[in-house]
């Protein structure tokens, strides 16, 4: 589990920039999804990407397996603390209705190596009933979208 904690005035992990090429605070930008996860969700397959790979960061395996669409989920995930996440670099996003593909380049130090990991992911967009700790019937009816599975290679 990271150790790292961010304040309103800290840039996002994930690296999005304004309209300035400035880095969005973390309130408005991924924040706003892991730490509102049942009244915001993220609005695109792009920012769903972005939060997750902010939870890698983070170390939040419970918003990572939120997002995570029920048929591709793990039943456990565990994530290495033993990761530094470096960064990441969004290629491309491809909406498309209800489905969506993004694709990345996230780098990270592993044992003092610094790896490459590139993916091309799917998402899918579903109306639920869901807070962070699962389906629930008493949550508000919101459209999500979810991480489906991805085409990678890591160097």
């Amino acid at each position: 589990m990271s150790t790292l904690s961010l304040t309103p005035s800290s840039p996002c992990p994930c690296g999005r920039l304004d309209a300035r090429r400035r880095p969005l605070a973390w309130p408005d930008c991924c924040g706003r999804y892991l730490d509102a996860f049942d009244t915001q969700p993220a609005p695109d397959a792009e920012s769903l990407m972005r939060s997750r790979y902010s939870a890698y960061v983070l170390g939040r395996a419970d918003y990572l397996r939120a997002t995570w669409h029920a048929s591709t989920r793990p039943p456990e995930l565990a994530l290495d603390p033993g990761a530094e996440w470096l960064g990441l670099t969004v290629r491309g996003h491809w909406p498309a209705g209800v489905r969506a593909e993004v694709e990345f380049l996230a780098r990270y130090r592993q044992e003092g190596r610094v790896q490459r990991l590139q993916e091309r992911s799917r998402f899918v967009c579903e109306t639920v009933r869901q807070t962070l700790a699962g389906p629930d019937e008493d949550a508000p009816e919101q459209a999500r979208w979810f991480y489906v599975d991805g085409d990678f290679k890591s160097r």
